[in-house]
């Protein structure tokens, strides 16, 4: 799966496989190059690689399809996946480049015409996802392999969430001293495809604590470089984490759980995109579905499956998020208490914190 995400991130199409045998070649909008986008061109193979030559579409979530529709043309759009049709003047790289991000220079809406979304449409843009690109890729049904491409079941697509988190395990650990917690230990944890690491913070002994039964005070707290690194102003994420961190220090023993899941799972490019669309005006919700992404991308069988490894079935979660909370119920983690995490707003997060409540359903008071 990552050396097909790899392909996707560096401009090589790769052709996805359905359970019938049906193929679809797919390539990010954002990353074609002019070599990649050779393989969608008809030739004198078409007919054997395409059953007739169909051009190439643009596969599009609804969100981001209706916003480079002609007037009127995307409010029918139902969600989920949407195909375009594509024309000559938009298949070069600069053109695909521009239909796919809302952050490039202002798009004039323009009569495009929806098409029927091919079979693993969806699938697609889960692989688009995946690989932290924005969700916008120029497809075209192939029967057979092209040379020198690589071939990845569509099923597995689909399944590598779960595949990834359910396949964790622990594969380093250290003694870190912090600022706010002396007696630290850090454990690394990685699936069993080498992919995207995911770190438990340990302060204390809160095994030893869930081993008596009891339930220790836990974090489960997404990556952000803006907040966590920098200090970033924008967000609430830099308080959260050293907050828990001096917290659980005062209990005693406690668990954080930093994922790495940037931008409520977009990625660090796709935040900041999404930044940038904010300064435009957009909340942050509204931000994220205008790069074609959903509000919230997370996966949260990633923080139970750790929380398992680490033999602490119960916790006492230290969240405002209620979606946190019914995502360790749903795979099978009992939070036996909600404890608040808010912080007061700094003049810049205001607008952050607002549409945090109300329209996440965070609870800050």
């Amino acid at each position: 799966m990552h050396r097909a995400l790899g392909e996707l991130r560096r401009g090589t199409p790769v052709l996805l496989r359905g359970p019938d045998g049906d193929g679809l070649l797919v390539g990010a909008a954002e990353t074609l190059s002019g070599r990649g986008l050779t393989e969608f061109a008809p030739d004198q193979r078409a007919g054997e690689r395409t059953g007739g030559g169909e051009p190439p579409v643009l596969l599009l979530e609804a969100t981001r399809a209706a916003a480079i529709l002609a007037s009127g043309s995307g409010s029918a759009l139902a969600a989920g996946p949407v195909a375009l049709r594509t024309s000559p003047a938009l298949m070069n790289p600069a053109a695909l480049r521009h239909l796919a991000d809302p952050t490039a220079e202002r798009l004039l809406p323009m009569p495009a015409e929806p098409v029927p979304v091919p079979p693993l449409a969806r699938a697609a843009l889960a692989l688009a996802k995946l690989g932290r690109l924005l969700p916008a890729l120029l497809a075209m049904p192939c029967r057979t392999l092209p040379d020198g491409l690589l071939e990845v079941p569509a099923a597995d697509v689909v399944a590598y969430p779960e595949t990834a988190a359910t396949t964790l395990t622990p594969v380093a650990e250290a003694r870190v001293p912090l600022e706010d917690s002396a007696e630290t230990r850090i454990v690394a944890f990685r699936p069993a495809d080498g992919g995207i690491e995911h770190l438990a913070i340990l302060v204390g002994e809160p095994e030893a604590l869930a081993a008596r039964g009891g339930a220790p005070l836990t974090r489960v707290h997404s990556e952000c470089f803006t907040g966590d690194l920098l200090g970033s102003l924008r967000c609430d994420c830099g308080p959260q984490l050293r907050g828990a961190i001096a917290r659980m220090a005062a209990e005693g023993s406690g668990v954080l759980l930093y994922l790495a899941q940037e931008g409520r799972g977009i990625g660090l490019v796709n935040k900041l995109r999404a930044y940038a669309l904010q300064d435009g005006g957009l909340d942050t919700l509204d931000a994220n579905r205008a790069l074609g992404y959903g509000a919230d991308e997370r996966n949260f069988l990633v923080a139970a499956e750790m929380l398992r490894a680490l033999h602490i079935p119960r916790v006492r979660l230290l969240t405002n998020n209620p979606e946190k909370i019914a995502g360790l119920a749903a795979c099978g983690i009992e939070v036996v208490d909600r404890v608040r995490h808010a912080f007061v707003a700094n003049g810049v997060n205001d607008g952050y914190l607002e549409t945090k409540a109300l329209r996440f359903g965070h609870l800050l008071k």
